[in-house]
């Protein structure tokens, strides 16, 4: 008997062991499966933003090529190729365009213009003047708002798809599906609406503090932003109402080319499945 007790006992030390073993295995997988959802979450939500360590390379985003290619987005292409996806963003029309497009025409540089409803209602002839000079005129919203606030889909729908009605009644064609979150604001809801909707949305590994009419920056300023920090795959955001960007957009394309960068259409980009891998 004292045997058997002792049998018994070691037994149910055993099972306890191991339960508790399970069960530990079993929390620490839940609390990692946890701990990686809620850093998809956090790091998908909020402000674009980017943080540049290599000189030449690719910065580091806050959301990453895997998480944003599950949503039909991209902000690079992660590529040894020196190619650059050259985008404006236009939010209304101040006299620097014409500018842009003769600079680009020059180097015969396919661009492409996120464009808002003000914009197409004031200068419908510069809209057409993309088109016809080979340029992508893709969706920016029709009224600029923060878009991570938006929690209707019908809402959030609503902002692409009257941009989408007016532009084609400017120019006749069907607006590309590309989409640019305004200000760069996003949530994850939001990305999942773009993408039911058929929209690739694109941010960017590039860009800098260009927007501000009377603070623009200087010459020396805008290269040493826009050539120290360029990239093999780089998705270049520039603003068209800046006059900064239209006095050096010639040069900055020489000496980009001069580095021996080639450009190529946002088409390209979202046609091979979207930034790194």
């Amino acid at each position: 008997m004292p045997r058997i007790k002792h049998w018994k006992a070691a037994a149910a030390v055993l099972l306890l062991f191991n339960f508790a073993f399970g069960a530990g295995t079993l929390a620490a997988a839940l609390t990692q499966k946890f701990t990686e959802t809620a850093a998809v979450s956090s790091s998908a939500d909020g402000n674009w933003g980017l943080s540049f360590q290599t000189e030449g390379k690719p910065p580091v985003a806050n959301a990453t090529a895997d998480q944003l290619k599950a949503y039909n987005a991209s902000y690079a292409e992660m590529t040894e190729e020196k190619v650059i996806y050259l985008t404006f963003d236009a939010g209304y029309e101040n006299g620097n365009t014409p500018a842009i497009l003769d600079a680009l025409k020059k180097h015969q540089v396919p661009a492409a213009f996120f464009v808002v409803g003000n914009y197409l209602e004031t200068s419908p002839d510069l809209v057409k003047r993309m088109l016809a000079e080979g340029h992508i005129v893709a969706n920016h919203t029709y009224h600029h708002p923060d878009m991570s606030k938006i929690a209707s889909k019908e809402s959030f729908s609503k902002e692409l798809t009257d941009l989408e009605a007016l532009y084609t009644e400017i120019t006749g064609q069907t607006m590309p599906k590309y989409y640019r979150p305004p200000q760069g604001k996003y949530s994850e809801a939001n990305l999942q609406m773009a993408k039911d909707l058929g929209y690739h949305t694109f941010f960017w590994s590039l860009a800098y503090v260009d927007w501000y009419q009377d603070k623009q920056p200087s010459r020396e300023e805008a290269f040493k932003k826009l050539l120290g920090r360029i990239h093999p795959g780089a998705v270049v955001l520039l603003h068209s109402t800046s006059s900064t960007n239209a006095a050096i957009l010639d040069e900055l394309l020489t000496k980009w080319e001069d580095m021996g960068y080639t450009f190529k259409s946002i088409d390209a980009l979202a046609a091979s499945g979207s930034g790194p891998q």
